[in-house]
């Protein structure tokens, strides 16, 4: 990749986890009667067919990782996980009493936070409260994040007795210096060993997370911690760039200096390296930030064309409707967000008062769905059309005209009616999106508020 194109267009952009992105949401016409009226309405169309998905923030950590940007809290209080897995069933039970059939529960992913926070028993009782009043689909999915300095074989059990067949082990890196910088030591065996545990119990797909533009982080301890996980071989593989939004987070991303991160050419030979190692081993990429076996889901989808992408991230399941539980959780009834109140003790008081603790949203205009799907389909599949008169808009040419500078450094293929990103554009995904993101063009924040693209 030349390294004039990666500082040209190394700028700040989303992520389009969603489209449109959070800082645009129009939370001013937004009300919980409006989200209530999509999620009833999608779930009606959906959920006999696709099943819903379930995202379930367990948000408690023992300790503060300084890389990480999500909404967490920090304490040693066990005794808090009784309570907050209550109010996430009360939670659910809210959305239950909203729906015309029994839902049909395709996927739950359990995300943090650290979900090994919580016991076997806790996890075990807040499973069986959420199946409880649904169904299974066919073709379900769960899976949870594990950290493996606290992933117990019992908890494992537990959960793929109960289902669970996927978990993802947040790695990040092997180097001692990199691991006392971002607060996160846990050592190759320990991850050794419940990657093993894993495999053994009977997890069909164990993924690693690794991040490439920590700090103190070089080619040689990228290419030491690939090779560390070489040795376990997991089937999925997420190499996430480093975001370092420390405006967002305050404190907790201002545990180093800012000169110790590897910036610009060096942050991104740290990708070409991983990448290249990765692909060496017999991974795919996927989409972007994502590698996986010819073997796992997520590669098939990408052959199949089903790979779907949402606030969890990439997906094997498409669902038009994926309700987020618990503290800062972000729903989705593809027609609009909801996004829970942020802190612990408001969560709880809120829906222990029988309300369903949303605090903001979006709902989606006529166009943002159609630049929805164009940045979806972008994202999963590195191409879109609008041949089909239900994708075009009348602001086309203005985004293939905002995109001509990218087209000219061969970052996209334009014809009649369609676009294309070659494969060695990948690492420029986020800023051809950005050409389609019309509410980016109309309102440029003035301020810094998105990390780096590349």
């Amino acid at each position: 990749m030349k390294t004039s194109l990666i500082q040209k267009y190394n700028i700040p952009g989303p992520r389009y986890t969603s489209y449109p992105t959070v800082p645009f949401w129009d939370e001013v016409q937004f009300t919980k009667d409006k989200w209530l009226k999509t999620f009833k309405t999608s779930f009606e169309e959906s959920n006999s067919e696709q099943g819903i998905s379930l995202y379930i923030h367990l948000p408690f950590c023992e300790s503060l990782c300084t890389f990480c940007a999500c909404h967490k809290h920090i304490t040693k209080r066990h005794s808090m996980e009784e309570s907050y897995i209550e109010t996430v069933l009360k939670e659910w039970s809210l959305y239950v009493d909203l729906m015309s059939s029994r839902p049909i529960i395709k996927e739950i992913h359990l995300g943090g936070g650290t979900p090994t926070f919580f016991s076997s028993e806790n996890l075990g009782n807040l499973i069986n409260g959420l199946l409880e009043p649904s169904e299974l689909h066919s073709d379900y999915e769960f899976s949870f994040e594990g950290h493996p300095n606290n992933t117990t074989k019992e908890q494992l059990q537990t959960l793929n007795d109960l289902g669970f067949t996927r978990v993802s082990f947040g790695i990040q890196d092997y180097d001692a210096t990199v691991q006392k910088a971002i607060h996160r030591v846990q050592s190759f065996e320990q991850v050794k060993k419940v990657t093993e545990w894993s495999r053994a119990i009977g997890y069909t797909s164990i993924s690693h997370d690794l991040i490439f533009g920590l700090p103190f982080q070089n080619i040689e301890t990228m290419t030491e911690s690939i090779n560390k996980t070489k040795r376990l071989r997991p089937d999925r593989i997420s190499f996430y760039s480093y975001a370092h939004v420390p405006w967002v987070k305050g404190v907790g991303q201002r545990g180093f200096n800012e000169d110790n991160l590897p910036k610009g050419d060096e942050k991104r030979a740290l990708y070409e390296t991983g990448k290249q190692l990765l692909t060496d081993l017999g991974y795919e990429e996927i989409g972007m930030d994502h590698f996986a076996l010819k073997s796992d889901h997520l590669y098939k989808a990408t052959i199949n064309k089903t790979l779907h992408r949402n606030f969890m991230g990439y997906t094997a399941n498409t669902t038009q409707v994926m309700i987020g539980l618990g503290m800062s959780s972000i729903s989705d009834s593809w027609y609009g967000f909801a996004q829970n109140v942020k802190t612990v003790k408001d969560y709880e008081r809120i829906v222990n008062s029988g309300e369903i603790p949303i605090f903001r949203g979006h709902i989606l205009t006529d166009e943002d769905l159609v630049i929805r799907q164009h940045i979806l389909n972008i994202m999963c599949q590195l191409e879109t059309s609008w041949s089909d008169q239900n994708l075009k808009f009348p602001k086309i040419e203005m985004v293939l005209e905002s995109l001509k500078e990218a087209q000219k450094d061969g970052l996209i293929l334009v014809e009649k009616d369609s676009l294309k990103v070659p494969e060695e554009a990948k690492p420029f995904i986020r800023n051809i999106c950005m050409g389609f993101d019309l509410r980016l063009h109309e309102s440029r924040p003035e301020t810094q508020v998105f990390s780096m693209t590349i």
